[in-house]
């Protein structure tokens, strides 16, 4: 049992407002739904809270029609001055999830600064120490505390030689050898998965080559239900601040709730620096704002599978939301059980933003597309050396894959210096469509630029347009007349098959049936199999009926012709479609990309069924489409 012999008051900052939001919602939460809580919380004495970076930079403004800049500055007066407010930043990739430039990244700070914030965390998720060092400048430059973060993280195999102790303190070893001012460290363990025996040696060993003056604290999330016993060892090695939340934004995928770890230390010596008979009422406050939004419980629960597909709960809440609005969440085990191949075969970085999200779609393309067929550019670019140096040499297989996949030759320089300029064509495109061109603007823009995307669905501009998305998790209103069922619509009659001999299926029969749908009706080919036997086949089939025809449709309803073949999206849920590879009247092969959607913060390509002409485009860039929503149909 851990015992402070002098007693010893621990540090809390409250992750309620960022990593508790991010981990359940996605970060997908407006901002003025949370403010109450966070004055009853400075009113309860709480002086530290995280507020920004990470994924509660993007959502307001991806996902809630916010201005995150406006959100921190609303956060910033309810929380009112002498309180710290602590942003996360990830190294060259700053709060984006590509890598930056120095000018970039020099603006973030600046601004994370003007809007309201007083700690920069920041963190590589390659624990390369040069990243470290050289995204320091900025956050110093613009006089933030600096605090430079280890990742930690439990590996799916067996290795001496990474993610130990001795592995994590000379990370911040070679960072003290480099001079660069560092105000805290912190030992960020994004998945919960790292063990408490690793938590105390590391703990130990930072302790002992820190200076008595730069205060160490420990990050981790409860996903495995091993955070306050991890934060117990991280105390007794030294610890002086510890990062909890609160219900209902605690405990899962988010860190423990305060009440937890304050029970956990009864009789030890350490003390939390808060009032824990106030969590109560702030619980409470929590409640009622977010009383509108549907917690999805595979955010909420732990899930011991975790040690062995190290995965943070800041990214499985994004991305448990993203795969159930794209119809797929089925296969969110299959996802998790291709973890540790990528992990292995990556390099064994950490699985921290955006390293999570570069394992997370690269083990999402194995399961959808088969290994290694097709390579996540963010992964690729990871194993090819243009985010820094892993821990361990990538599989040299993965490499050339992805080398000739993506196109790039394998890089061992700076990766600040091969960053693209994403300032200047953020600049420019606020230009050519008038609108106001400031430094809050230019970030936005800049912030959200993805290689290869048409500008004109950049969250940025879609944002400063007026076209910005509002997807928030909310739940769903039932319909006003649910007393009264809906008349049911007449079911439409096909046009029936040829009967078979015997008067039983000998096998799949194309026909094409009507489907009406919201007033609106469609044609479509379908290729039934038989149900079962030849017996029920047979029976199933209707006997045939000589000239019958199909039933009439409106002539003023839209509809598919019969002789077009409808091309959909190939997920069942929403997604956007980001790509038009074609325009009407173009004659297109079978399997040729056609367009691209983009789900899971990746694009896929979209395929002609059939060879044939480009009839319409029934669908425009940024539209949602889905199973019931064709892109384009072809004739043929």
């Amino acid at each position: 049992m851990i015992h402070a012999k002098n007693g010893k008051q621990v540090r809390v900052m409250l992750t309620a407002f960022r990593d508790g939001l991010q981990s359940v919602f996605g970060g997908k939460v407006r901002t003025e739904d949370v403010i109450p809580a966070l004055e009853a919380s400075v009113a309860a004495g709480i002086r530290h809270f995280e507020f920004g970076g990470g994924a509660r930079y993007q959502a307001p403004f991806f996902y809630a029609g916010e201005d995150p800049f406006a959100s921190m500055d609303r956060m910033r007066e309810a929380v009112g001055e002498g309180v710290d407010l602590q942003i996360l930043t990830r190294s060259v990739s700053g709060v984006t999830l590509t890598s930056q430039g120095v000018e970039a990244l020099a603006l973030q700070a600046k601004l994370m600064q003007r809007h309201g914030t007083t700690i920069d965390r920041n963190f590589d998720f390659m624990n390369d120490v040069d990243n470290l060092v050289k995204t320091a400048k900025p956050i110093l430059d613009a006089g933030m505390h600096h605090q430079l973060c280890v990742s930690l993280m439990g590996l799916p195999y067996t290795s001496e030689k990474v993610h130990t102790a001795a592995f994590y303190v000379d990370v911040v070893r070679r960072a003290l050898d480099s001079g660069v001012q560092i105000d805290s460290v912190c030992m960020k363990d994004a998945s919960g998965t790292t063990d408490p025996t690793t938590c105390f040696e590391t703990a130990k060993g930072l302790k002992r080559i820190l200076p008595p003056e730069i205060p160490l604290w420990q990050h981790t999330h409860d996903t495995a239900s091993m955070a306050v016993a991890c934060y117990m060892a991280g105390l007794e090695g030294g610890v002086d601040g510890i990062d909890l939340s609160v219900r209902p934004l605690a405990s899962g995928t988010s860190q423990p709730d305060v009440r937890s770890m304050w029970h956990a230390l009864k009789g030890t010596g350490f003390e939390l620096d808060l009032d824990v008979s106030k969590m109560a009422e702030i619980e409470a406050i929590l409640t009622e704002g977010l009383a509108d939004y549907e917690f999805n419980p595979i955010t909420l629960a732990a899930d011991a599978r975790v040690v062995n597909f190290p995965m943070p709960g800041g990214a499985i809440g994004p991305n448990v939301h993203m795969m159930a609005a794209a119809g797929i969440l089925d296969r969110y085990g299959e996802v998790l059980g291709e973890f540790p191949v990528v992990v292995k075969a990556g390099g064994a970085w950490t699985s921290v933003t955006p390293g999570s999200q570069q394992y997370w779609l690269q083990a999402f393309n194995n399961v959808l597309h088969g290994r290694w067929k097709k390579i996540d550019p963010g992964y690729g670019r990871a194993v090819l050396g243009y985010f820094g140096q892993p821990p361990e040499p990538p599989d040299p297989e993965v490499v050339k894959a992805a080398a000739e996949q993506l196109k790039l030759e394998p890089f061992d320089g700076d990766p600040l210096e091969k960053a693209p300029d994403s300032l200047t064509p953020a600049e420019a495109a606020l230009r050519e469509r008038g609108l106001p061109v400031t430094e809050e603007n230019v970030f936005l823009v800049a912030s959200a630029i993805v290689p290869g995307k048409n500008m004109e669905l950049n969250e940025g501009i879609r944002f400063l347009s007026g076209r910005a998305r509002v997807n928030l998790p909310l739940k769903k209103a039932a319909p006003a007349d649910a007393a009264v069922p809906a008349a049911p619509v007449p079911a439409a009659a096909p046009v029936p098959a040829p009967a078979p001999a015997g008067g039983a299926w000998s096998g799949p029969v194309t026909t094409t049936v009507t489907v009406e749908e919201g007033g609106r009706a469609r044609r479509f080919r379908v290729t039934v199999e038989p149900p079962g036997g030849s017996e029920d086949a047979a029976a199933a089939t209707p006997p045939q009926t000589a000239g019958a025809a199909p039933q009439p449709v409106d002539p003023a309803a839209p509809y598919v012709e019969p002789a077009l073949t409808p091309v959909f999206s190939p997920f069942s849920g929403t997604v956007e479609l980001v790509g038009l590879k074609v325009k009407e009247g173009d004659a297109v092969t079978a399997g040729q990309v056609v367009a691209a959607v983009e789900a899971m913060k990746a694009e896929h390509d979209v395929r002609a069924p059939v060879a044939g002409r480009i009839a319409k485009l029934h669908a425009r860039l940024g539209d949602e489409v889905g199973a019931g929503k064709p892109i384009l149909s072809i004739e043929g």
